[in-house]
């Protein structure tokens, strides 16, 4: 015999060998594509402000003060910009489109307009718009929801298995809402395509479009370029993974917001918590994010951690782990 020769036996304990004795390789994260732009959620924008954000690696801000006049809104956007950085959008928030009242219809509409007014002078491209919501009458949780819509008019059809007469002041609520909205919406897009601001429709636990399609199918009743959708990461997962929410979206979603959300040990129901502390699976979304090919800012909305810790979280999500 050629001692020069392995044996098969040999070639096997010698693999084996090799294997155990090699360091194990950390799984790499998936390859995304897109950047996404940090930022953080403000009031007016102030030297004082934007000063520790710049210095935690933040890129621009989302402000919530959309009451201002133009001249000021100007001024505070010089502010930004000598810090070499960018207000991106204004949150307008809660409007209430579906109200019965016509005085507080148009002071709605009006305080809409000066939103938008506000960004073009801010520099930024979008506001951040949540039409309505409705409460008040038996709902359901939002484990229960299994939606039935129809898709030429975006009506409720049913909201749950079974006998829905236990819902039926929450169905016509809704596609009260969703009509209501339509209008109002509608009366607001001449001014968008004038300022060219993209009104951002989102979601707040308003009640509404509670499922991806649904959601989806509302915001492309309007299929117009400067109607989309401002997604928030956290506001979504008691009905669905974010994931799921945003590839149903897909092109729509033109901003997001970066929050978490805890669900319960029995997945009903939570808790809203810093992001990576939940149970998001922020590969997974950020992967999501990839595939619809998005490219955009991203503001964080929370508080209560150093604003590097909150830097350094959103940088691990951006970067797919």
């Amino acid at each position: 015999m050629n001692h020069t020769q392995l044996s098969r036996r040999d070639i096997l304990v010698a693999s084996a060998a090799a294997a155990v004795a090699l360091p194990q390789i950390p799984a790499k994260a998936a390859e995304v594509r897109g950047t996404l732009h940090k930022a953080m959620i403000v009031g007016p924008v102030t030297e004082k402000t934007l000063e520790p954000l710049k210095t935690a690696g933040f890129e621009g801000v989302e402000t919530r003060y959309y009451t201002c006049g133009d001249a000021e809104a100007a001024k505070l956007k010089g502010n930004a910009d000598r810090m070499g950085m960018r207000i991106h959008s204004v949150m307008r928030g809660w409007a209430e489109f579906n109200t019965d009242d016509p005085k507080k219809l148009l002071a709605t509409i009006e305080e809409t307009r000066q939103s938008m007014r506000a960004a073009k002078a801010y520099g930024a491209d979008d506001i951040l718009l949540v039409p309505c919501r409705i409460g008040g009458m038996p709902m359901p949780e939002a484990w229960e929801f299994k939606i039935e819509f129809d898709e030429k008019s975006g009506y409720l059809k049913r909201v749950v298995e079974g006998d829905n007469s236990k819902y039926a002041e929450y169905i016509a609520a809704h596609n009260k809402a969703s009509d209501a909205s339509r209008v109002a919406v509608e009366a607001l897009i001449p001014l968008a395509e004038e300022l060219k601001i993209i009104i951002a429709l989102e979601n707040v636990w308003n009640n509404l479009w509670v499922a991806p399609a649904f959601y989806k199918s509302f915001v492309s009743w309007f299929n117009h370029p400067w109607v989309k959708s401002y997604f928030d990461i956290g506001n979504h997962v008691k009905y669905a993974p974010p994931q799921d929410w945003i590839r149903e979206l897909g092109s729509l979603v033109v901003r997001l917001h970066v929050k978490d959300f805890k669900l319960n040990a029995d997945g009903h129901g939570g808790t809203f918590c810093h992001p990576r502390d939940g149970s998001i699976d922020w590969p997974a979304v950020r992967l999501a994010l990839s595939d619809i090919d998005y490219n955009g800012w991203a503001s964080i909305e929370d508080g209560g951690l150093p604003l590097a810790e909150f830097a350094r979280r959103f940088d691990l999500i951006a970067e797919g782990k």
